[in-house]
């Protein structure tokens, strides 16, 4: 049976490391979730490359033409050391293994969290995100990030853009990019999105920084966020 306090959480690097590293976001963040797992919560972290990913994608591609093989190896491993952070400030109540590629855990054991970074080329850490998901049989992620919807158009060009609480796949088809290319920033990569319809995984699209709204989704009430299905 599904535990209804197990959640996988798809951190947007750009919460941790927008420039430089958030420590305040990251004290907030620390906090809310030790005090959910004294609640009986338990979490799968798998958090992006925010920031630093990106200046890295940029300065190899300033150097010379990357592959986006290459690009996507450079983005891989800035989300494995924004997940290295993650494991160190959660200390004992984490996993000590990083959850870098499939079946490298296969249950919490007698850990409330688990870490994960990006696995392989051709995919984001949401794709990540949702495979965990359906190998452990939890069928809700959160995706928390910068945006605190799923907009009609990107709100930060267009005044007009007005914000989505439902989202079917087949409308959300119809708004987003169909193919992966590195450094993609989009709600949910395409990829992902097609893992999370064929294995009925809920998604909901919520802002990073608001805890309190992060604390309603856990606890089932309602929420500021976009939930796709």
């Amino acid at each position: 049976m599904q535990d209804k306090k197990q959640f996988v959480i798809d951190l947007g690097g750009s919460a941790v490391c927008p420039d430089g590293i958030d420590v305040e976001f990251l004290k907030r963040f620390r906090e809310f979730i030790k005090r959910k797992i004294g609640e009986g919560y338990r979490f799968i972290i798998v958090v992006g490359g925010g920031g630093i990913c990106r200046q890295y994608q940029k300065a190899a591609g300033e150097v010379v033409d990357v592959t986006d093989r290459e690009r996507d190896w450079v983005g891989i491993f800035a989300t494995s050391l924004n997940a290295r952070l993650l494991r160190a400030i959660f200390c004992d109540a984490a996993h000590p293994d990083l959850f870098d590629e499939r079946f490298r855990i296969k249950e919490f054991g007698d850990y409330s969290i688990i870490v994960g970074a990006g696995w392989e080329p051709g995919c984001s850490t949401d794709f990540v995100a949702i495979q965990i998901a359906t190998d452990f049989k939890i069928d809700t992620v959160v995706n928390l990030g910068k945006p605190d919807y799923v907009y009609t158009a990107d709100p930060g060009k267009d005044a007009s853009a007005k914000p989505i609480e439902k989202l079917p796949w087949a409308d959300y088809w119809k708004m987003t990019p169909l193919e992966w290319t590195p450094g993609l920033n989009f709600p949910l990569d395409p990829i992902a999105a097609k893992l999370a319809e064929k294995e009925n995984i809920r998604i909901i699209v919520a802002g990073a920084r608001d805890l309190d709204n992060l604390e309603k989704i856990l606890d089932g009430k309602e929420f500021k966020g976009t939930a796709l299905y």
